[in-house]
């Protein structure tokens, strides 16, 4: 199972792992916190990309799929693939404030859409 929840909410045992999936540490969460256990920044979107969205709406459509073109090709998602083949639950946390615009959103549907393919 697969979930999501921002980095801030407290750990709850049903989060299982707890994978932090944003390029930058959140502010305010310190690196031995149990609201995360492993940090895979190598799957967040590019700094150039990263930058550009800057969590704007707007760019919300275009961000999603110039992100999901990367995640083509990022081996990050394997790696979460093989993270998820051994753990139940996984919870990919981020720290953005807006819950429907962020990677985090992005990543949950790319993964999920990967494994009801059968890839």
């Amino acid at each position: 199972m697969l979930k999501l929840k921002r980095v801030y909410e407290k750990y709850d045992v049903t989060d299982g792992k707890r994978v932090l999936v944003d390029r930058l540490w959140p502010r305010g969460v310190r690196k031995n916190s149990p609201n995360v256990e492993l940090w895979l920044k190598e799957i967040a979107p590019s700094d150039e990309l990263r930058k550009w969205f800057a969590h704007d709406p707007k760019k919300w459509e275009s961000f999603r799929k110039k992100y999901e073109k990367e995640l083509d090709e990022n081996k990050g998602v394997e790696k979460l693939l093989e993270i998820m083949a051994t753990t139940d639950p996984v919870t990919l946390v981020y720290s953005a404030s807006d819950t429907e615009h962020n990677n985090a959103v992005v990543l949950y549907d790319y993964i999920r859409a990967r494994m009801k393919g059968g890839a």
